[in-house]
C-alpha cells in the first residue's frame, strides 16, 4: 500500500525524472571527456581552455587590487604637462607584498624605507604621488627620476591567467629602460670599461686622475650600472655630439659637477679623429678657480661648459656694526645666471658646500633681503636655497628649448672622521654588494621632494645618491697627488679625498645615465 502510494506520488514526475537523467548523464560524458582532454595537453604553463573561466572574472574586477599572478603589459612612460585627477575615489594605495612580486622581475618595492609612496589610478594607469609627482619603478632612493610638477606615469595593466604569468613576466622583466627606473639597480662588472683610456685626457683635473697619481689597481673603472628590469644603452658619443651640433650643455655647481662635467668632455673627446679641434676656449687648462669655462668641439660647433656656482645662490657680505663680513643670499641666484640661461641642457648640482663648517652651523650667514639670520638650520637654509633657484627656473627658462636636469648628491665614504679630520677611504678596492650596509637618503636631497613638485617647469632629478652609496672604493683617497717620498704619502693618509671621484670613473655613468634620461625625455631632437 505505502509503495503503491510512493509510486503514485512520484509517478507525475517520472518522465521529467528520466530527462533530467539523461541530460545528466550527457553531462558527466562531456565531463569526463573534458578532463581526458586536460590530462592530453602537453603544456600546462599555457592552458588553452583556462582563459575561457578568466575572462568573465576579470571583467567583474576592473577596479580590485592587484593579486598574484599578474602581469603588466605595454607599459609605457609618457611625461604629461597635466594631471586630471577628477576621481579621487579611484585612487587606491598599492599595498604590494614581497612574494606577490617574487616572479615579476620588477625589483623590490620597499615602500617604507625612504618614506616614498605608491600609489594607482586603475582606471588610466597613472602613476603618481600626492603632489602630482612622478614616481617610476623602485622608490629605494627616495623618489624616481622624474619629478616635475604635473608629470604622470600612464601604464596599461593587464591581468592574466596563471599559466601566462611566466611567458608575460619575460616582458615585465626585460622592457627597454625607457619604462623604469634607471636609478634603481646595481654594478655589475663589466671588463669593457672604461669609455676612454686610463691616464688618457689631459683635461682630467690632476686631482681626480688617480691612475696617472700612482693608484696600484684598477679594477674601480669596470663598473657598469645596471637598473633593475632593464637595460640602458652605452653613451654613444657621436650620437651625443651629433644631437648636440650647433647647442650648448652647461653644468652648473660645485666641484661634484665639475668632476661630471671634465668626464662628459674626456667621453665626448675620445670619438673625434683630431682630438685638437676639442679645446677650452680661453686656452686654460686648470679649472678649480670660480669661473666659467667652456670646451668647444669644432667638428660640431657645439660646446660643453661647467659653471662654478658652488650653492647656486649668491654669495655675498653685509655691512654690519662691526664691519663687514661674509654672507650667503638664500633669497638671490648667483650672478653667472646670465652665461646659462639660453643653454639647451643645464645640468645642476649643489650640496657638499652645505656641509662645511661654516654653512652648518648657519650663524651670522644666511641672508634675506637686509636680513641675516643669528642662526638658521641648514636644511631651512638649502629649502630657502632651492626655492629661489626653482623661481628663477621658472621665470627664466625658455620650456620649448632647454631641458633641466638636477643631480642629486653624491654619497662621501670617509671612515674614521670627516674630510678635514682623518677620514679614510684608501684601502677600499671594490663596491658594496649588500643593499643592507648602505646609507639612509641623504636629508638634504629630501627638500628636492618639497620644492620640485611645485615648479611648472619639467625639471629631470638624476637620483645618484644610492648608486654612489655603493662604490665606496671609487675616491681619490690619497692619489690626488704623486708622491716623491714614502713620508710624503703617509702624511697624505690624514687628508684624504673621500668625496670627489676617479676618473675614468664613476661620473661616466651619471653621464651615461644623462645620455640615457635625454633620450628618454629630452625635446626637440632627442625625440628622434
Amino acid at each position: 500500500m505505502d509503495c503503491n502510494k510512493r509510486i503514485a506520488f512520484s509517478e507525475p514526475f517520472s518522465s521529467h525524472t528520466r530527462k533530467v537523467l539523461s541530460g545528466f548523464s550527457l553531462g558527466v560524458i562531456a565531463s569526463l571527456l573534458f578532463i581526458t582532454l586536460l590530462f592530453l595537453n602537453s603544456s600546462f604553463k599555457f592552458p588553452k581552455l583556462q582563459q575561457l573561466f578568466l575572462q568573465r572574472s576579470q571583467s567583474d574586477s576592473t577596479n580590485s587590487s592587484w593579486h598574484y599572478p599578474f602581469s603588466t603589459s605595454n607599459a609605457s612612460i609618457t611625461p604629461l604637462h597635466t594631471i586630471q585627477q577628477k576621481d579621487e575615489s579611484r585612487i587606491r594605495e598599492l599595498n604590494v607584498s614581497k612574494e606577490g612580486f617574487q616572479n615579476t622581475h620588477l625589483g623590490d618595492f620597499e615602500l617604507d624605507r625612504y618614506n616614498a609612496s605608491f600609489q594607482t589610478r586603475f582606471g588610466n594607469g597613472n602613476l603618481t604621488d600626492p603632489n602630482g609627482v612622478a614616481k617610476v619603478g623602485n622608490f629605494l632612493n627616495g623618489g624616481s627620476e622624474i619629478v616635475a610638477k604635473n608629470s604622470s606615469v600612464s601604464v596599461n595593466v593587464e591581468k592574466t591567467m596563471e599559466g601566462e604569468t611566466e611567458k608575460k613576466s619575460e616582458k615585465v622583466g626585460n622592457f627597454d629602460y625607457e619604462k623604469c627606473n634607471i636609478f634603481d639597480g646595481n654594478w655589475v662588472r663589466d671588463d669593457s670599461k672604461p669609455y676612454y683610456p686610463l691616464g688618457s685626457c689631459p683635461f682630467v683635473d690632476r686631482d681626480f686622475d688617480c691612475h696617472l697619481n700612482g693608484r696600484p689597481d684598477s679594477d674601480y673603472v669596470k663598473w657598469k650600472w645596471k637598473p633593475n628590469g632593464c637595460d640602458i644603452p652605452s653613451l654613444n658619443a657621436t650620437d651625443f655630439l651629433e644631437k648636440l651640433r650647433g647647442r650648448r650643455l652647461v653644468f652648473v655647481g660645485d666641484s661634484l659637477n665639475r668632476n661630471m662635467w671634465e668626464s662628459m668632455v674626456c667621453i665626448l673627446r675620445q670619438s673625434i679623429s683630431n682630438m685638437k679641434r676639442v679645446y677650452e676656449i680661453s686656452g686654460r687648462t686648470e679649472f678649480k678657480k670660480k669661473g666659467v669655462y667652456a670646451f668647444r668641439f669644432e667638428d660640431y660647433n657645439c660646446s660643453v661648459d661647467f659653471v662654478s656656482s658652488p650653492f647656486i645662490v649668491r654669495e655675498s657680505t653685509f655691512k654690519g656694526k662691526n664691519g663687514s663680513f661674509e654672507t650667503l643670499r638664500l633669497d638671490l641666484m648667483d650672478q653667472t645666471t646670465t652665461t646659462y640661461h639660453d643653454a639647451d641642457i643645464i645640468v645642476f648640482n649643489t650640496g657638499h658646500w652645505w656641509t662645511h663648517e661654516k654653512t652648518s652651523k648657519g650663524e651670522d650667514y644666511y641672508q634675506e633681503g637686509n636680513h641675516v639670520y643669528p642662526r638658521l638650520k641648514v636644511l631651512d637654509a638649502y629649502k630657502r636655497a632651492l626655492t629661489t633657484w626653482a623661481r628663477w627656473i621658472d621665470n627664466n627658462i625658455d620650456v620649448n628649448r632647454t631641458q633641466v636636469f638636477f643631480r642629486g648628491y653624491s654619497v662621501t665614504h670617509f671612515r674614521g672622521g670627516q674630510w678635514n679630520s682623518g677620514g679614510q677611504c684608501h684601502k677600499e678596492t671594490e663596491p658594496i654588494f649588500k643593499g643592507a650596509h648602505l646609507r639612509k637618503y641623504p636629508s638634504k636631497m629630501r627638500a628636492l621632494d618639497y620644492v620640485i613638485p611645485k615648479m611648472k617647469t619639467p625639471v629631470i632629478y638624476m637620483n645618484i645618491s644610492r648608486m654612489t652609496d655603493y662604490r665606496k672604493d671609487g675616491h681619490p683617497s690619497i692619489y690626488r697627488m704623486e708622491y716623491k717620498t714614502e713620508a710624503e704619502r703617509t702624511a697624505a693618509e690624514q687628508h684624504q679625498d673621500c668625496s670627489h671621484w676617479c676618473l675614468p670613473g664613476v661620473p661616466d655613468t651619471w653621464n651615461e645615465l644623462l645620455y640615457a634620461s635625454l633620450l628618454k625625455y629630452g625635446k626637440g631632437i632627442w625625440k628622434t
